[in-house]
């Protein structure tokens, strides 16, 4: 007996050390995404567009301060654009496969890009399983507005991708009976719908996801904020 004892004191002893080892995940920051379907929106015109569009979108992440398993990423931003089998959040669809084109910060040394890869990859789930190609551009993105009710994001990932939103508007509506119908499509600590007033991937039609876009003037955004801790 006294001998199990010590085996499994020493088996505790040896996880507790492996666990210790585990570098930590400790991040956040700010987070925006557009659609090509609208997500604040009446069920009436969300079934009209279901399965048509809203299979394209552009995400973005600015980390304020963080770090992903022993590696910086202070200061540091990863953008997304997928393309999708059907409508993204379709409860009555699959979106899948997705292909995914990744553009990390172009100021990310090579370990920094491979962790950004890894938070992206996990704030999403499988979204970014598919990831056809990674670029690394310069990426801005600002906030403009005192608080997320009012908060206006513009993300710019070189000349190939961009999001610039405003706060919704009564005047948006159409129907008066809109409401968030889809759920952002990373995690997020807190997310409100807001209006693209541009949201534009300039990627080839032919390679890499096979399709470019311009979907502005819709109530297609998410703005928000994300912290992770693990």
């Amino acid at each position: 007996m006294r001998l199990i004892h010590r085996t499994s004191v020493c088996a505790v002893a040896l996880a507790a050390m492996s666990f210790a080892a585990t570098p930590a995940i400790e991040m956040s920051g700010n987070y925006v995404e557009a659609r090509t379907a609208d997500i604040y929106v009446g069920a009436c015109f969300a079934n009209s567009e279901v399965q048509l569009v809203g299979n394209l979108a552009v995400t973005g992440w600015q980390i304020n301060k963080g770090t992903w398993r022993g590696v910086n990423l202070d200061g540091l931003s990863v953008v997304a654009a997928v393309h999708a089998n059907s409508t993204l959040g379709d409860r009555t669809g699959e979106p899948y496969p997705v292909r995914a084109l990744l553009i990390v910060d172009e100021k990310a040394s090579l370990e920094q890009r491979m962790a950004l890869r890894q938070f992206a990859q996990h704030m999403t789930g499988d979204l970014l399983q598919d990831i056809v190609r990674t670029e690394a551009l310069p990426i801005t993105f600002t906030i403009l507005g005192d608080s997320i009710h009012e908060r206006r994001v513009e993300l710019a990932a070189g000349t190939l991708a961009s999001i610039r939103t405003r706060a919704i508007e009564s005047s948006d509506g159409h129907c008066g009976h809109e409401y968030t119908w889809y759920e952002p499509l990373a995690k997020t600590e807190h997310a409100m719908a807001a209006f693209s007033l541009e949201h534009r991937f300039n990627g080839s039609s032919t390679e890499d996801l096979r399709a470019r876009w311009s979907s502005p003037d819709k109530s297609s955004a998410f703005v928000g904020t994300f912290r992770l801790a693990e």
